[in-house]
């Protein structure tokens, strides 16, 4: 039985955000490439809690992000791409932490707003960086001056949020540490002690990888297409004249798993300062990604669309006392979810003007009366909602919205003559085979259908905005060969 009385005093909060993680790319998870170790994310896992089903509710960087700090689906938020700034008026839930008596900072990657690093509300310290951000020698704005250092960026911020951790003013006060590490956005660039290391592990090639009738017979149009846009496998060293950064898919992959390693790394040396720090029993760590990834699956490297692998994140919760060791968590939880949830096991309000969408995960780790009562008052979702906005950036992945049980998938996209998508991710976790056309399913889908537009409808999400074009676009497509 965990107790949620567990500390007399408020719990600090260390919420950990990695970039483009997939959520199988940890070796405490099922399907994780053998060769792939992360001891430190799988320490979070055995001493506290794995969320098995967490997800995105928009697979894009600003969005996502965006998302977590307003706990709001992104047609309430309006943070829809990665060029623009925040709607002026925004809240974020850190400046609910601070009218609680929270001491708050943000290191990292912050990317709303492409070309700001100015501090944002909610922080009493700041440091951070410019759009995406690099993997060496980092600037960053510190306070609103700018400081330059030599080193792997992961390793910079980790120091950074080390040292606040160590120095940080009004240390009565219980803390709330937001660490957003640039890892693992691609350019995949591992910490220069890792590049190499799984150079030659062998490959296990997704199934709906392959440029094959069977992959593509009943998708739509657009999946096959995007194999030959910037995001995807056909796009990649096809001739001596492409001019295209992009390395073969070998050498993406192993880089991408040494980019995870050196995260992992990184993960244990913030754990490692807590414990010895003695703050370990009183100190709630989150980790979790802020969109999936695909490494090939249906002949893509990228996200944005509402396939699997592109909205499923890694999700990690430590907090002794409170968390027992080893929970698993089964339903369905979003990055909408962790603003109520941190306020919540910090005992904080919300701004009265701010209203959620989202809803706080502690009744799902805990086995109080109180949690599962609250639980019987109003059970836990049953599906999820997803949403995606065409980019005029990477006009590849057409507008998407998408409704998600905990079986069946209903994707409709908007804008484009094409078919829909209806997938069973029981007999098809894969999503190999669309079933939109198949007379048994069809009113079932019907209803997910008038289900996802009922629900966007009665929230104010069938609004899509249009904007100006900003930023460099990426629209060139090779043709198959």
């Amino acid at each position: 039985m965990v107790s949620r009385g567990f500390a007399a005093e408020p719990p600090n909060v260390v919420f950990i955000l990695s970039d483009d993680h997939r959520f199988d790319f940890m070796s405490c998870i099922e399907g994780c490439p053998e060769f792939l170790k992360t001891p430190n994310m799988d320490r979070i896992a055995s001493e506290g809690a794995v969320f098995k089903n967490a997800f995105v509710s928009t697979s894009l960087c600003s969005p996502s992000r965006a998302s977590i700090l307003t706990g709001q689906y992104m047609h309430h938020h309006r943070v829809v791409d990665n060029q623009r700034d925040v709607p002026v008026g925004t809240r974020f839930f850190p400046s609910d932490l601070q009218s609680g008596g929270y001491n708050t900072a943000f290191v990292g990657k912050w990317h709303m707003g492409h070309d700001s690093d100015e501090p944002r509300s909610g922080f009493d310290y700041w440091a951070s960086f410019l759009g995406q951000g690099v993997y060496h020698d980092p600037t960053l704005n510190i306070n609103g001056k700018q400081n330059s250092f030599s080193g792997y960026t992961t390793d910079v911020l980790t120091d950074l949020a080390i040292d606040w951790l160590r120095d940080r003013d009004s240390s009565d006060k219980p803390f709330f540490l937001y660490l957003s590490y640039k890892a693992v956005h691609y350019p995949f660039t591992p910490a220069p002690r890792n590049q190499g290391k799984y150079k030659d592990e062998p490959i296990d090639y997704p199934e709906t990888m392959a440029n094959t009738e069977r992959n593509y017979r009943t998708q739509p149009n657009w999946v096959r297409n995007r194999r030959y846009s910037i995001h995807g496998i056909d796009h990649m060293e096809t001739g001596a004249f492409d001019n295209d950064p992009v390395p073969d898919f070998d050498d993406l992959y192993h880089a991408y798993a040494e980019t995870v390693f050196g995260l992992d790394e990184n993960v244990g040396r913030v754990l490692d300062y807590v414990d010895q720090a003695g703050l370990r029993d009183n100190t709630i760590v989150i980790y979790m990604g802020d969109n999936g990834f695909e490494l090939g699956e249906h002949g893509f490297y990228d996200k944005r669309d509402a396939f699997e692998h592109s909205i499923r994140v890694p999700m990690l919760a430590r907090a002794p006392g409170r968390i027992a060791a080893g929970t698993i968590v089964e339903e369905m939880v979003q990055n909408i979810d962790v603003a109520a949830t941190i306020l919540d096991v910090c005992d904080v309000q919300p701004s009265k003007d701010v209203q959620f969408d989202g809803r706080s995960m502690r009744p799902l780790w805990e086995e109080t009366a109180e949690s599962k009562q609250a639980l019987a008052d109003l059970p836990w979702r049953d599906h999820l909602l997803y949403e995606y906005h065409w980019e005029w950036n990477f006009p590849a992945t057409p507008t998407t919205l998408a409704i998600r049980t905990d079986r069946f998938k209903y994707i409709y996209y908007h804008g484009v003559w094409d078919q829909n998508g209806f997938y069973d991710l029981k007999t098809d976790p894969h999503e190999r085979h669309n079933l939109i056309d198949v007379p048994a399913y069809q009113q079932q889908i019907t209803s997910l259908q008038n289900q996802l537009f009922d629900e966007l409808q009665t929230s104010g999400g069938l609004a899509l905005p249009i904007r100006p074009p900003v930023g460099e676009r990426l629209g060139q497509r090779k043709l198959p060969r």
